[in-house]
């Protein structure tokens, strides 16, 4: 069974996601903040797929700087980034490989769909 750790600073979204990836099958992993994803990292615990917004707390590109630390240590893991606001070529540009981008709104399967995709695909 895929862990996915996800990065949702809003706790109704945070509720959904795991719950629609359980439901999918995945085992889940929660962080807040971008402290708390780089804490989770750092520790060494495992998971298979970064899931994180990119607005965070207050910091614009939040969920940028977490898959950047990732990809630090786990350049294996890939990386989901998901944002309800549109995103700029300049954010594009700071996305670590084996990334994609899912925008908000999105649907149970439509996020099933990415991280099973980004789980195959080759590291």
């Amino acid at each position: 069974m895929a862990v996915v750790l996800i990065v949702e600073d809003d706790p109704q979204v945070l509720t959904l996601t795991e719950s629609v990836l359980q439901e999918f099958g995945y085992k889940t992993i929660s962080a807040a903040t971008v402290a708390e994803a780089q804490a989770i990292i750092h520790s060494g615990q495992e998971f298979d797929l970064l899931f994180t917004d990119i607005d965070l707390n207050n910091h614009r590109e939040g969920g940028v700087t977490v898959g950047q630390v990732l990809v630090q240590s786990r350049k294996d893991v890939p990386v989901l980034y998901t944002s309800g606001r549109g995103l700029t070529d300049g954010m594009q540009a700071l996305f670590v490989d084996r990334s994609s981008f899912l925008p908000k709104p999105y649907r149970a399967e439509q996020l099933a769909e990415a991280v099973a995709e980004l789980l195959s695909s080759p590291s």
